[in-house]
């Protein structure tokens, strides 16, 4: 299982060759079937970005003519119904959709109830076409892996990251190797995720259950930067009845039937390719053999219920009894087991004893090498975030205080919960918070924005155990969301486990059920993250963004009356747009702007129709493709802003008195000796003032720097880089001064933060000094209490550091020193808020302040690396 190139006949390349040639488009129009650049550009505009309705493209159109009208030219279109019919005729993009009708076919009673009668629709695509619509997508070439393989870090130890670098794809390659009609053949795993949503409550409590399908080869960040690597392959029947009907079994094994048969059904065109090989069109442009495989499926724990055919509050993955779900001697669960015990057992011992139900058969007993409860993934944002975190400890929390203290009280508390969270101090990207504590209608994002800030919000009015609890469980959910994983983050996701269930007997005291099987799914991570690489990439959060593409705007796009059909077609013209886009831009033709492209098409300018790709030897390619172990694809980085901000030139003097610095001066002339003196054994501070050299030429103020670095395991840009702005502005949107906190690398050294110093950036500014730049910052230190972190909430503490004369500690660093923005939370104590508190004001009201190592999954290895 080498995944060996080949030609389109299946004959394997001796040697590394040329990709073919891509097709040539038509030869009297490129852009086929749209006129231009400008037309496929205003289609793809109105129909994807905008979102217009019929009646705002004609009245663009109308206006596109009129523009045209005195060069004899019309628009492309007359209405927007024939640039739909433009859009419908493109030739590339996925399958199209069919619909299959399912009925009862059991006996009928002499008065049956309507549901027996109704017809149920199907709506599918072919998965087979549709996988190879994703494998033939070029955009994918630097982010697909051809082959299993083991990824090891530089102390030889195991790295799981994307799902080919688990257990279970080298497993499943060994299994298919049994057939020597395989060699040389690449594994295709497809990942299924599917999740009931609603797009309307006040309008009838209207539904739909998508499912979706991705290429288990794809890595992490590419599935979760979505398009076209994660796509609806069908929408699924939601039977309906009155409450009565409901109850009867005979009515939940017709739903539990037909949910498996049309899952079935949907990937039944793979099932010839699982065992005998199929020549494909890989992203890269050469032709492979596959052999395809029922992978990892993404579901929350009700659709894990129904997948796995158990009764309610069991286990799907193993068979510990809803009364004792931690048993550490509870089995896993396998499907031949399953199988094994249907024969020996009547249907009711199975449902009290084995919490198995009897009349369902899972659609992946259909499929070679695949079991259902193996093929379960975690869940980190229904199981975590909004589960263990936010349904379990935030709501115990909160039922705690009102146990704990007369109603009076404990609504005191909990309302000084609300302002503390309302009074934590920016940071880039960090959002607001609804208001009011209905937390079933919080969103994913409202969760975890939650999770950044409640640990240090909630010190000081909760007993230590709970406080320790929450920190563990937040340090478990942070380590999983890391994209790569090696044997010492495992370790550590273990004692963090170890710490969580140990202080979570504080809630068992205080009469809370933690039986939960949310709470239990934490003992699988570990085993699942040797199997199938880092949760991250295999999240239901990956599929809840992805229902507002495929389902929820398509739903507001239609006349709300007989829906579905009409978010196919939307669905269907938006991928189909997608792919003539990427098409364009593979052959070269999408570069610049419209009016650019235009421009230089009309004046004779060659453009190079297609890029060029490099073509590597086998021992090139295997590196590629495997990719960093860690590390950033590029080097971290710290700008001062340019275009953003405007820039004010003062002399050193003046802009001291403008910013109210009066040693500002002597800081920078510090500064620039360091500079000039890298290697002398003598701190700058020690240098008498007369020795320090002059800086005479204007120094020029930036509001803003924008940092970038490598976090993969954050929504994040091509190759995980992302960026932020950190702000040292003396009127923020117009009102207060905001002074961004940052990690300033003090002690290279050392690791975690010992090796950095928080620094709150006062001003931006650089100079120029014997003709080269100077890129600095002036920071007041925030220095660490002690040289550990807090032993209850696990986060370091910093308090601002004075002079004796009660001045701050002033320094201007090199932008180069600075890693990132660093988040302050304030050490709020028991104390309570004032009512008129505002968030602006944290940073100078406060005594100490946490290190925030919630603030995002790059902030919390960089602290606990």
């Amino acid at each position: 299982m080498t995944g060996l190139r080949c030609d389109e006949n299946g004959t394997f390349l001796q040697q590394p060759t040329p990709p073919p040639p891509f097709p040539p488009p038509p030869q009297n129009n490129r852009w086929h079937p749209f006129e231009d650049r400008a037309a496929f550009d205003f289609a793809f505009q109105e129909y994807v970005d905008d979102q217009s309705s019929i009646t705002s493209i004609n009245r663009r159109l109308e206006t596109w003519s009129a523009s045209l009208f005195a060069s004899g030219r019309v628009a492309p279109w007359s209405n927007a119904q024939e640039m739909y019919e433009t859009i419908d005729s493109i030739q590339h993009g996925p399958a199209p959709w069919k619909v299959y009708h399912f009925r009862y076919q059991g006996e009928l009673p002499p008065n049956p109830p309507k549901w027996m009668m109704e017809t149920y629709e199907l709506c599918v695509r072919d998965s087979r076409q549709l996988l190879h619509f994703q494998l033939a997508t070029p955009t994918f070439r630097d982010d697909i892996h051809y082959t299993p393989y083991q990824q090891f870090d530089q102390d030889g130890g195991r790295v799981w990251s994307n799902l080919m670098s688990g257990d279970w794809a080298w497993e499943q390659a060994d299994l298919i190797a049994e057939t020597p009609s395989t060699f040389g053949s690449t594994f295709i795993p497809i990942v299924i995720g599917s999740d009931k949503t609603t797009v309307s409550v006040a309008t009838g409590h209207q539904q739909y259950h998508p499912v979706y399908m991705s290429l288990g080869n794809l890595s992490n960040t590419a599935r979760r930067a979505q398009t076209h690597a994660l796509l609806p392959v069908a929408f699924l029947p939601i039977p309906k009845t009155n409450r009565k009907q409901r109850k009867r079994r005979i009515w939940q094994k017709f739903c539990r039937q037909l949910y498996h048969a049309c899952l079935e059904l949907t990937f039944l065109p793979l099932l010839p390719g699982m065992t005998t090989p199929e020549v494909v069109h890989c992203p890269d442009g050469h032709f492979r053999k596959a052999i395809y495989g029922i992978g990892p499926y993404i579901a929350d724990y009700p659709e894990q219920v129904w997948l796995a055919g158990i009764v309610q509050s069991w286990c799907p993955k193993c068979l510990a009894r809803p009364t004792y779900l931690d048993n550490p001697l509870a089995r896993p669960r396998t499907q031949a087991k399953t199988e094994f015990l249907i024969t020996c057992f009547d249907p009711g011992t199975l449902w009290s004893d084995w919490g198995i139900r009897a009349d369902v058969t899972p659609f992946t007993n259909a499929f070679p090498r695949a079991d259902i409860h193996e093929l379960l993934s975690p869940d980190l944002l229904h199981q975590v975030i909004k589960g263990a975190f936010q349904d379990h400890l935030v709501t115990w929390t909160c039922e705690y205080l009102t146990q704990e203290y007369p109603n009076a009280r404990a609504m005191e508390i909990i309302t000084d919960i609300d302002r503390r969270i309302s009074a934590v101090p920016p940071f880039p990207g960090l959002r607001r918070f609804p208001d009011g504590r209905d937390f079933q209608q919080w969103t994913g994002d409202d969760s975890k924005a939650l999770m950044k800030v409640y640990l240090g919000c909630v010190a000081g009015y909760l007993p230590s155990n709970m406080v320790q609890c929450l920190a563990a469980l937040l340090d478990f959910t942070y380590l999983a969301r890391r994209n790569a994983l090696n044997n010492v983050h495992l370790q550590q996701m273990d004692d963090a486990l170890d710490r969580y269930t140990h202080f979570r007997e504080s809630y068992i005291l205080a009469g809370f059920q933690t039986s939960i099987p949310r709470q239990h799914a934490l003992q699988h991570y570990i085993t699942s993250i040797r199997l199938f690489g880092s949760p991250n990439g295999l999240c239901s959060s990956i599929t809840e963004s992805k229902h507002i593409k495929a389902v929820k705007e398509p739903w507001r796009r239609s006349n709300r009356y007989k829906a579905l059909i009409q978010m196919l077609r939307t669905i269907d013209r938006i991928d189909k747009l997608g792919a003539a886009c990427a098409d364009y831009t593979h052959r070269g033709m999408m570069r610049g702007t419209t009016l650019t492209y235009t421009i230089a098409v009309s004046v004779g300018v060659i453009l190079p129709e297609y890029p060029i790709i490099h073509v590597a030897g086998d021992g090139d390619e295997w590196e590629d493709d495997i990719g960093p172990v860690s590390g950033p694809k590029d080097e971290s980085d710290i700008v001062l802003s340019a275009s953003y901000e405007s820039t004010y030139p003062h002399f050193l003097d003046d802009l001291a008195t403008h910013i109210h610095q009066a040693r500002f001066p002597e800081a920078a002339r510090r500064f620039l000796w360091s500079q000039l003196n890298p290697d002398s054994p003598i701190h700058p501070a020690q240098v008498p003032i007369q020795d320090l050299p002059y800086i005479v030429s204007r120094v020029f103020v930036h509001h803003s720097a924008v940092a970038r670095f490598y976090a993969p395991s954050d929504l994040c840009g091509a190759g995980g880089m992302k960026q932020e702005r950190i702000r040292s502005n003396p009127s923020w949107r117009g009102g207060d001064a905001r002074w961004d906190t940052v990690f300033v690398e003090t002690d290279s050294a050392q690791s975690g933060m010992r090796g950095f110093t928080i620094g709150r950036i006062l001003l931006f500014f650089s100079f120029k000094y014997q003709g080269i730049n100077y890129p600095c910052a002036l920071v007041h230190w925030l220095v660490c209490h002690g040289d550990e972190p807090d032993p209850e909430t696990g986060m370091w503490v910093v308090y601002p550091e004075y002079e004796g004369n009660g001045l701050r500690t002033l320094e201007v660093v090199h932008l180069g020193t600075i890693a990132r923005a660093a988040h302050l939370i304030p050490a709020f104590g028991g104390e309570t808020l004032p009512e008129d508190f505002e968030y602006t004001w944290s940073l100078d009201a406060f005594e100490s302040y946490y290190v925030n190592p919630y603030a995002d999954h790059h902030v919390h290895e960089l602290i606990h690396r």
